[in-house]
């Protein structure tokens, strides 16, 4: 048998160091392998963001486009005020360029607490950043979230964004219907003023879609898809007495649900089914199954959608659009089902509200009795179908119990189609907030 010759000297303690080595290797290998396997997947994600902080959105409006003539703007300020629902201590702010068909060039964007009229809080003002940058040129179809800032965000408050436009500007993404006074500067870069010096109002948004805030992973936030009667329509300027503003004033009346935004998606003119008339130039933008993705799924934090669609796809046709958009009781049905069938991939709990009244409507050739009929088999099959989460009632909260064909006097806004103050409130009311529960 060949003997094996004893190792030369020092090579035992080589061998030694080796065998050490691959020891120190093996055991954090092992370890490695634990956390892989056997770390909680909460401690995993907490390497790449903490698990206490979320964004939620506070505030929101549907993107549209301009009817008529386009405001111009060049080396202006616009200062836009907005009332947020939910509270934060660190706030971003979305601006949209989605109906643009040049890049939107922002010089430079602020955010304050909301003083009043045009005047900001003294000591409140923060300069924004997109990816770190001051200035930013937003793509034609796109949208670009500023980069956080610490602000205490109170809820049911304020806030004022102000975006300097350097070159000329044309006002091409919009919400109309603010019923909210705005203001333009003199020429000039005042985003950081605290009171600015207003050349002219503006009843409208332009580009600004929305207001997040950091909360708890507890925050979530309810999206109200609609039409111009979810937009506040007819309800009192400057006061925010649109039905989702009175809801998210209940929300905040119970401790348990302080955490919840609400996000405003409601669009004048808004269907279903069928996008905007031409003659309206995008004003009541893409049908609602086109805008679902952006205007319900991309919203921060949604956790909860109410959909009060439909009245437009009634009346329109024969009205303000061709009499060929006519849809029946059952496409309407098929389209509900699209918008639930879609949030509940995203996880997100659909509650349908019923139609309101609308006989006597001043709107030329909207109302007949065929049109009734549609209406009401619409809501007999939101109220029996069991195919959403939940039901809310809109109709049997303002309609008249003498002619429940119309809106209550009391809750109408004037036209028998919009509720007033009163009737935004019932509708807000009828809510039942046990929802949200979570």
């Amino acid at each position: 048998m060949k003997r094996i010759p004893a190792p030369a000297a020092g090579h035992g303690s080589r061998s030694s160091t080796m065998a050490t080595t691959l020891t120190k290797i093996t055991l954090q290998t092992l370890i490695f392998v634990f956390f892989v396997i056997f770390v909680p997947e909460r401690l995993a994600v907490s390497a790449w963001q903490s698990p206490q902080q979320r964004w939620v959105g506070t505030w929101a409006t549907a993107p549209a486009g301009v009817s008529g003539t386009a405001e111009q703007f060049h080396n202006e300020t616009l200062r836009l005020i907005v009332h947020v629902s939910a509270g934060g201590e660190q706030v971003r702010v979305r601006i949209s360029n989605t109906f643009g068909a040049e890049p939107l060039v922002i010089g430079a964007a602020h955010v304050a607490q909301g003083g009043k009229n045009a005047a900001i809080v003294a000591g409140t003002d923060r300069a924004l950043t997109f990816g770190g940058r001051a200035s930013f040129s937003v793509p034609p179809g796109a949208l670009v979230v500023s980069d956080p800032v610490a602000l205490h965000v109170a809820p049911l408050s304020d806030l004022a964004v102000s975006i300097f436009l350097p070159i000329a500007t044309r006002e091409t993404t919009t919400h109309v219907t603010a019923l909210q006074t705005n203001y333009v500067s003199k020429p000039g870069n005042f985003t950081g003023a605290v009171s600015l010096e207003a050349a002219r109002t503006l009843p409208r948004w332009p580009f600004l879609t929305g207001i997040e805030v950091s909360s708890t992973e507890r925050a979530a936030a309810i999206v109200a898809f609609g039409d111009s009667i979810t937009d506040g329509a007819n309800s009192t300027a400057n006061a925010n007495h649109r039905w989702p503003d009175y809801l998210a004033a209940r929300l905040q009346q119970r401790a348990e649900l302080r955490h919840l935004g609400v996000l405003d998606e409601g669009i004048i003119g808004n269907r279903i089914l069928h996008a905007t008339e031409p003659q309206f130039d995008n004003l009541f933008g893409p049908a609602g199954l086109a805008r679902f993705d952006r205007d319900v799924v991309a919203q921060p934090g949604v956790r909860y959608l109410i959909v009060l669609l439909g009245i437009n796809d009634i009346g329109h046709p024969g009205g303000s659009a061709p009499a060929s958009d006519e849809v029946s009781a059952e496409e309407m049905e098929a389209g509900y089902r699209q918008i639930l069938e879609r949030a509940h991939a995203h996880g997100i709990k659909v509650a349908a509200a019923t139609l309101l009244p609308f006989e006597g409507t001043t709107l030329a050739n909207f109302f007949s009795p065929e049109k009734e009929l549609k209406r009401t088999a619409v809501n007999q099959w939101i109220r029996s179908s069991g195919a959403f989460d939940a039901v809310i009632d809109f109709e049997k909260a303002v309609r008249d119990p003498a002619h429940p064909t119309r809106i209550l006097p009391v809750y109408d806004g004037g036209d028998h189609l919009h509720p007033s103050d009163a009737g935004m409130q019932a509708m807000a009311n009828a809510i039942p907030l046990d929802l949200f529960k979570q």
